[in-house]
């Protein structure tokens, strides 16, 4: 073969190789724009859903109807024992929340007792954010499910009954309703048509949100949050660890010298501290 007739094989070869290189190179950057395209239209997704849901959270709600007796600005907090007690203990809890039934579960009774005797009002924050981060409605329905107990009534005995059932945090079960209605059998006088129909409407759904929103906008990050007079005592008060005999000496502590409250007290004046908007001590713990 001569020179001539190499070259030309080897020019049409190195023409046929260099256009294959050109031809991938091409298919490569097609493929970069059209993933590049997906990658943009999913972040733009992303984004628009982001601002819609930071909107949702953030739009400030007035709620059309709150449970009876509640107290506070807007009537979002649930007050437990005699308006007139010398202490105020504060309580933000979410019905999901595993550390806020490992705390009811340890400090319901001592805190009842309390509550009796005229030693504290309890002022309850019901909060519905983990709802947020586990996927279901149990936290906003719970929610909702005391706030129909506390217009019938029944909140403390409804609230006990609630976290001594409480199911693992992603466990939804209080997302089911029929569950809610279940367990308020076993509150004497609570399972009645008013009640069935508030549970099943969610009647006190905007009080709900409004709630959590008051929440957002505190210092408070993390449930159960408890305040006694203001200053955060749950896991720690100082260097003392709580416990049920701790909260009892505390609050007889602090409750020196003051007269204890009347049975049957129950104002609708606000608790004195404690809210969210007053205390800037949040609890540490997470729930």
């Amino acid at each position: 073969m001569s020179e001539k007739n190499r070259e030309g094989k080897r020019t049409a070869r190195e023409r046929m190789l260099e256009q294959r290189a050109a031809d991938e190179a091409s298919s490569r950057r097609k493929k970069k724009l059209i993933v590049g395209g997906s990658v943009l239209a999913v972040i733009a997704a992303a984004v628009i859903v982001g601002v819609v849901v930071q909107n949702q959270r953030s739009k400030p709600e007035t709620p059309v109807a709150a449970p009876a007796g509640t107290i506070g600005d807007k009537n979002l907090v649930i007050p437990v024992g005699a308006d007139n007690a010398p202490s105020v203990l504060t309580v933000y809890e979410d019905p999901r929340c595993p550390a806020c039934g490992t705390f009811e579960r340890e400090f319901s009774s001592t805190i009842d007792q309390l509550e009796d005797a005229g030693k504290i009002y309890t002022n309850y924050h019901i909060v519905s954010f983990i709802d947020r981060a586990v996927a279901g409605k149990g936290s906003r329905n719970g929610a909702n499910a005391l706030g129909c107990a506390q217009d019938a009534g029944h909140f403390r005995d409804f609230h006990d009954v609630l976290y001594r059932n409480q199911p693992d945090e992603t466990n939804d079960a209080f997302g089911d309703k029929a569950v809610l209605l279940g367990l308020a059998k076993q509150v004497n006088g609570l399972d009645t048509p008013a009640f069935q129909s508030c549970v099943k409407d969610s009647r006190f759904g905007g009080w709900v949100s409004a709630v959590q929103q008051d929440f957002d906008k505190s210092s408070f990050k993390s449930t159960p949050t408890v305040l006694l007079n203001g200053q955060p005592v749950y896991p720690k008060n100082g260097s003392e660890e709580i416990t049920p005999a701790n909260l009892a000496k505390w609050v007889d502590a602090a409750n020196q010298g003051k007269q204890l409250g009347t049975a049957g007290s129950h104002g609708q004046t606000p608790a004195p501290t404690g809210t969210a908007s007053e205390a800037n001590n949040p609890s540490p713990t997470a729930g």
